[in-house]
């Protein structure tokens, strides 16, 4: 996701009426992922799904264990953004999943993520946590449109909190606060971390009270202590996790559980958590970044977690 993020009123009661969220359950085999319960995946922009039901992994093979695309960004729902606004997703990946998913009973189908802007792109910063709050619960809220109009299987909504290092905001508002939403100008050079966390609270608890979702977060453990630090705001030891970190450009060391193949890197969780954590469930272990494979966005998936 980071690859792709880094170049970047339909009632909110329609999103659980209309989502189909089968049991997921792990009964599959998945011929090229183990041990049993994890999938390879895909998100964000296309990827060459192959076969025609079920379908299977681009490269790696074995069943396409899910897809998982872009809801939305924080540029879409401000003024003067028209020219940064993208939404990486893909709809015949998110088809591909679902047939797989609901016709196989492999995988997770299709996933979310909101690429999600810090306090210093609200339009309406003031420096307090409660506008902090309430920029949260808007984009959480222009989330559950969004996802109303997709075939949304997965039980997870991401946010996806990261800093891209791209325009128009490089942080995207996580540390410093800019003149306005899409100037790229700062105004100032710090946050507060509790003002941070007062976001995302606000985010999850609208999400979770106007829906029938849970909340994860997509970061890494260096991005995740840069934004939240190290105390009681980084702190989020029950909240599920998709994470991007350690990545690998080669794809023949598709990881197997929680560890790449012929390595000693493993995935690497943060707030607190580790693999061990039932609230681990992702990990974009190739083409998230700086570090391409050539080919995409690929994803571990443990679907045992969340039976």
């Amino acid at each position: 996701m980071r690859s792709l993020s880094k170049a970047l009123g339909l009632a909110v009661g329609l999103v659980a009426a209309g989502a189909v969220m089968l049991p997921l359950t792990a009964n599959a085999s998945t011929a090229a992922d183990s041990p049993g319960g994890f999938y390879y995946g895909t998100d964000s922009w296309p990827m060459p799904v192959t076969g025609s039901g079920p379908y299977h992994e681009p490269v790696l093979g074995g069943n396409y264990g899910g897809y998982i695309g872009m809801a939305g960004n924080w540029e879409g729902t401000v003024g003067g953004c028209g020219r940064y606004y993208f939404r990486a997703w893909s709809s015949t990946n998110s088809a591909q999943a679902d047939t797989n998913y609901t016709k196989y009973h492999v995988g997770i189908g299709t996933g979310v993520y909101w690429f999600m802007g810090g306090p210093g792109v609200d339009p309406d910063w003031n420096g307090t946590a409660a506008q902090a709050a309430n920029w949260g619960a808007y984009q959480a809220r222009k989330a559950l449109a969004a996802m109303a109009s997709e075939h949304v299987t997965y039980p997870v909504v991401w946010a996806d909190i990261e800093e891209p290092g791209i325009a128009p905001a490089r942080d995207n508002g996580w540390n410093e606060v800019y003149t306005a939403p899409c100037s790229g100008v700062v105004r100032q050079l710090h946050t507060p971390a509790t003002v941070d966390r007062a976001e995302f609270n606000a985010f999850a608890n609208y999400i979770t009270t106007h829906s029938k979702y849970k909340v994860g977060v997509y970061s890494s453990a260096p991005i995740w202590e840069n934004i939240f630090g190290t105390g009681a705001s980084a702190s989020i030891p029950n909240t599920y996790e998709w994470t991007y970190l350690p990545e690998t450009s080669h794809l023949s060391e598709a990881p197997a559980g929680w560890c790449l193949h012929g390595t000693s890197s493993c995935a690497q969780f943060f707030g607190g958590q580790t693999s061990a954590s039932k609230y681990a469930l992702m990990w974009q272990w190739s083409g998230g970044g700086g570090i391409t494979n050539g080919v995409g966005d690929f994803d571990q998936i443990d679907m045992a977690r969340m039976k």
